[in-house]
């Protein structure tokens, strides 16, 4: 189960990570689209404010993650 769907019961200390050889596995997330593919202007934008912000977008939405590594 990914610790995104266990935060709250994370942090209300309702479950606790076991630490075990092997584990967390980590991922990569990718937005992918076909080769040749012509964005909307709102597509465009979205994808520029993504690129712009990532960072940050990661920061303020899992920073608590790193509570759990």
């Amino acid at each position: 189960m990914p610790l995104i769907g266990l935060r709250n019961e994370l942090l209300n200390k309702q479950l606790q990570i076991i630490p075990v050889k092997g584990l967390p596995v980590k991922t990569t997330w990718q937005l992918i689209w076909l080769k040749g593919k012509k964005h909307s202007p709102v597509a465009r934008a979205f994808l520029s404010y993504l690129n712009k912000e990532k960072n940050h977008i990661i920061n303020k939405t899992f920073s608590w993650f790193e509570n759990f590594e």
